[in-house]
């Protein structure tokens, strides 16, 4: 029987691409699998359980520290010489020491500190490197969510292409199924945050992610005199400037900019399906889920083409360089103009098509599948 340790610490923390990828990826696993037995790690195990608490093969472990390294370290591999675990995994590094009988499997979503070096202190490139380094260099199977990342990976850490997986990111197959009307949206927005008629951003706020390009676009062409509202949902995890450009802006203009730092799931796909425009000017993404998200809701989507967003190419021509703003502002103008000529459903039926769940969470268990 597959007994798998999955270490689960991201659940404690701010929602972000990570966690979907384990919740997501785990939700499939179990469903192909039924016969696996999973072991989530995590300090708060009840944000875990919201999401696996139907599945009677799953169990929960509270780790004790509050240290990052005493956990990856110390504890995590004592808990999987306890348990007697076939395989552990780990996004981005693995303990010092390997249990014996253990294989170790490490999801390396990116390694955009070496692409954007400016975008990261050295201090913290160094410290990645070395740790993905040999987390790469001593793992059983070394996955990732991108061929861009992949490429990346191979090239930086001088890993085989081969010898790496991608496990896509995808899109949870409950946008697909969310019945509700734009029209009944939009009035959810209003009713439960005051907002109509708005341009949205979703994901954390941090420089790479170039959120005041779209700030200064929306400033600029004066989209509030036109009836607009921006919106920008996402934590604010590293000191982008978004938020004091914001705080310094006049009366008339900071009225209609809105910053919400958490929504729920329910009231994410609210925002979602009831935006005009769904934007995403990130300048580096190892993959980039929320503009898939908004495709998947048939939602007009602007994105950036860099890193892995290349392959989003049935967002064409919406489309822009991030690094030249009067393109981006000039595809911004016409989405406003021409955005219901799009085909909305072709892109949500590629989406559904390309980006599944089910697809990565079989080429996992493919992968550590022992010989026969």
């Amino acid at each position: 029987m597959i007994k798998i340790f999955v270490d689960a610490h991201v659940f404690d923390g701010e929602f972000q691409g990570t966690l979907t990828y384990i919740k997501e990826l785990y939700l499939k696993v179990l469903v192909f699998n039924p016969n696996a037995r999973i072991y989530f790690g995590a300090r708060n195990i009840e944000n875990v359980k919201q999401y696996f608490k139907e599945f009677k093969n799953v169990e929960y472990i509270t780790y004790s520290s509050k240290s990052s390294y005493k956990r990856i370290f110390i504890e995590i591999p004592e808990i999987i010489d306890r348990i007697q675990c076939t395989h552990a995994h780990f996004q981005y590094s693995i303990p010092l020491r390997k249990n014996v009988g253990c294989k170790y499997i490490v999801t390396i979503h990116d390694v955009l500190f070496n692409d954007f070096p400016k975008e990261f202190s050295l201090l913290y490139r160094l410290k990645r490197n070395a740790i993905f380094y040999l987390s790469a260099k001593r793992c059983d199977y070394l996955l990732t969510v991108s061929n861009y990342s992949k490429q990346k990976i191979s090239k930086q850490y001088r890993i085989k292409e081969k010898e790496i997986i991608v496990t896509p990111n995808a899109v949870s197959e409950d946008f697909f199924l969310f019945n509700i009307s734009k029209e009944k949206s939009k009035d959810f927005i209003a009713n439960k945050y005051k907002i109509r008629k708005y341009m949205l951003y979703v994901s954390r706020i941090e420089p790479r992610k170039n959120q005041t390009l779209l700030l200064k676009a929306f400033v600029d062409e004066k989209l509030y005199e036109k009836g607009y509202n921006l919106v920008f949902i996402g934590a604010n995890s590293l000191n982008s400037g978004l938020i004091s450009k914001i705080d310094v802006l006049g009366k008339e203009v900071k009225s209609s900019v809105h910053w919400i730092e958490n929504v729920d799931d329910y009231s994410l796909k609210q925002f979602l399906n009831a935006a005009e425009l769904f934007i995403y000017p990130s300048k580096a993404e190892g993959f980039g889920i929320p503009p898939l998200e908004a495709g998947s809701l048939c939602t007009p989507v602007l994105c950036s083409n860099s890193t892995a967003m290349a392959e989003f190419n049935f967002f064409s021509p919406y489309l822009f360089n991030p690094d030249d703003y009067s393109e981006f502002v000039q595809q911004l103008t016409e989405l406003i103009k021409n955005h219901g000529d799009i085909d909305l459903c072709r892109i949500q039926t590629i989406i559904r098509k390309q980006y599944s769940w089910e697809t990565s969470a079989k080429t996992l268990l493919e992968t550590i599948k022992e010989p026969t």
